[in-house]
C-alpha cells in the first residue's frame, strides 16, 4: 500500500506516543515509580516513531510472511537501536542506556529481550497499529486532521530543540566549561534557566548514565594524536567506503565474467568503478562490528550473514522506491525472498565479513593511517565532494532514463528542460544500459 507524506507523519507521531507509553509502563513496573524515559518533555519518543515509519516502508512486503516479518523487525529494530545509542554517545559523550550487565547483550546497547520486542512490534504495526490509526484518521475532517498534525509537529520540534539545549548545557556543566558560545548562551536564556534545570534533572533521573565521571571525560577529550584516521573514526569510515566501493565493483565484475561469461558493469554511479552498496556496507558493518573484530570466525560469519542479507534487502526496496528501478533480481535462484535476496548470497555476505575483518581490514587500516594527517583531511573532503556530485548526477540520470522509458515527456526540443537536455545528451539510453545492464523499470 502506498502512503502519503501526511500519513507517514501521523505514523511517526502515533508510534512516538505509543513507544513513550510502553517505556513509562515498563520503567514503572521495574522501578515502582513514574519516570519520563523520553528524550523530550512531551510524551513522545521519536526513535519509536521513526522505527514504525521504517517498518511501514521496508517491511510491507513481508506482512503476510510471519517468520520473515519477525526476523526483519528484530534486525531493523536492533540496528536502529544500536545506531541511535552510538550517535547519542558521539554527540553528547554519554551513554543514555547501558545493558552490559544483562545476559545476551550487544555492547550494552540492547539485549535479547529487545530483539523479541522489535520482532513483535513489526506484527503490531501492520496488523493492529496502522489499521487502527488510519481508521481514526478517516473519521476526522481533512482540515482538522491537517491542522492538528501541524500543531503536534510544531510542539515536537520546539520541545526537541529545548531538550537538546538542556542536554548540551548539562554536558557543559558536568565538564565545568566556563566559556559558552554566544549563540548557545542566548538560546538558553530565551527558554529560561529554570526550564533547562528542570529538563536536566529529568534527564539525569531517566538516564543515570549521563552522570558519568567528569574527570574521565575531560581526560579523554584532551587526548590528541598526530595519526590520521586512528581507530574507527569518521575519516577511517569514509576511506573504507571509498575502498570498499571500488573493490566491490571489481570483485562483482570478475565474478560475473566467470559465472556468466561476459564482462558486465557493476557500478552504481556514472563516473568510476564504484559500487555504493558495497562501499556503504563496508563502512556500516565496520562501524557496527568494530569492537567485535577479534571474535571467532563463526561469530563474524553469522553477523555478516544476517546483517548483510538485511542490508541488501533494504537497499533493493530503497532503490526501487526512489528510482523506480530494480537493479538486481534473484527470482531464479532458490531460497530467495521476493527476488531481493537469496540464501546463497547471504552466505557470501557472511564469508565477506570474515575475510574483511580477519584479512583485509587490518591491512587497509594501517595503510590509511600512514597518510599524512593534513593531506588526509583535505583529500578526504575532496573525495566526499566528488562522490556527492557523482551520486547526485547518477540519480538525476537514472530518473531521466526512467522518464524516457515511461515516455512521460514529449520529446521535442522546445519543451525539454535544460537539465533534461543535458542529461539526454550526456547520458543517453545506450550509455545508461551499459552502466546499469540489469536495471529494470517497475511500476
Amino acid at each position: 500500500m502506498d502512503h502519503t507524506l501526511q500519513q507517514f507523519c501521523w505514523i511517526f507521531i502515533f508510534y512516538s506516543f505509543i513507544g513513550w507509553c510502553v517505556g513509562v509502563i515498563v520503567n514503572a513496573v521495574q522501578k515502582r515509580r513514574f519516570v519520563n524515559t523520553g528524550f523530550m518533555s512531551l510524551p513522545f519518543c521519536p526513535t519509536y516513531g521513526l522505527g514504525a515509519v521504517l517498518y511501514t516502508i521496508f517491511l510491507a512486503e513481508l506482512q503476510t510472511r510471519f517468520l520473515f516479518l519477525f526476523v526483519g523487525g528484530a534486525v531493523m529494530g536492533a540496528v536502529q537501536c544500536v545506531m541511535t545509542g552510538v550517535v547519542l554517545q558521539r554527540i553528547f559523550h554519554r551513554r543514555w542506556w547501558d545493558y552490559s550487565k544483562k545476559r545476551f547483550q550487544f555492547d550494552g546497547y540492547l539485549h535479547i529481550g529487545h530483539l523479541i520486542a522489535f520482532g513483535l512490534a513489526a506484527f503490531f504495526v501492520f496488523w493492529i497499529g496502522n489499521p487502527v490509526l488510519f481508521r481514526i484518521l478517516s473519521w476526522m475532517p481533512d482540515f482538522i486532521r491537517f491542522a492538528l498534525l501541524l500543531g503536534i509537529l510544531f510542539l515536537m520540534v520546539t520541545d526537541g530543540i529545548v531538550s537538546v539545549i538542556a542536554v548540551l548545557q548539562l554536558k557543559i556543566r558536568l565538564r565545568r566549561m566556563e566559556q559558552l558560545t554566544e549563540s548557545m548562551q542566548k538560546a538558553s536564556d530565551e527558554f529560561g534557566n529554570a526550564l533547562t534545570r528542570r529538563i536536566q534533572g529529568r534527564m539525569a533521573r531517566a538516564y543515570p548514565n549521563l552522570e558519568t565521571d567528569q574527570a574521565k571525560e575531560v581526560a579523554e577529550t584532551r587526548q590528541t594524536t598526530s595519526v590520521f584516521a586512528e581507530g574507527c573514526c569518521f575519516y577511517k569510515l569514509v576511506w573504507l567506503f571509498l575502498i570498499g566501493a571500488f573493490l566491490g565493483d571489481i570483485v562483482e565484475t570478475i565474478f560475473c565474467r566467470f559465472s556468466m561469461g561476459v564482462w558486465m558493469s557493476r557500478s552504481s554511479v556514472v563516473y568510476g568503478p564504484f559500487s555504493l552498496v558495497w562501499g556503504i556496507a563496508c563502512a556500516l558493518l565496520t562501524g557496527l562490528l568494530y569492537k567485535y573484530k577479534d571474535k571467532n570466525d563463526r561469530y563474524m560469519f553469522l553477523a555478516g550473514t544476517v546483517l548483510g542479507g538485511t542490508y541488501e534487502y533494504l537497499c533493493s526496496i530503497f532503490t526501487e522506491l526512489v528510482f523506480g528501478t530494480v537493479f538486481w533480481d534473484y527470482s531464479d535462484i532458490p531460497f530467495n525472498l521476493g527476488g531481493r535476496i537469496n540464501l546463497l548470497y547471504c552466505f557470501f555476505w557472511g564469508v565477506a565479513a570474515v575475510i574483511w575483518f580477519k584479512g583485509i581490514y587490518p591491512r587497509l587500516s594501517l595503510l590509511i593511517e600512514k597518510i599524512p594527517k593534513r593531506t588526509g583531511i583535505w583529500l578526504t573532503w575532496l573525495c566526499i565532494s566528488f562522490m556527492v556530485v557523482n551520486t547526485t548526477l547518477s540519480g538525476l540520470a537514472l530518473s531521466r532514463y526512467d522518464e524516457r522509458q515511461r515516455e512521460e515527456t514529449v520529446q521535442t526540443e522546445k519543451n525539454i528542460h535544460p537539465l533534461n537536455r543535458f542529461l539526454d545528451q550526456h547520458f543517453p539510453d545506450e550509455r545508461m544500459e551499459r552502466i546499469y545492464p540489469n536495471a529494470k523499470t517497475v511500476e
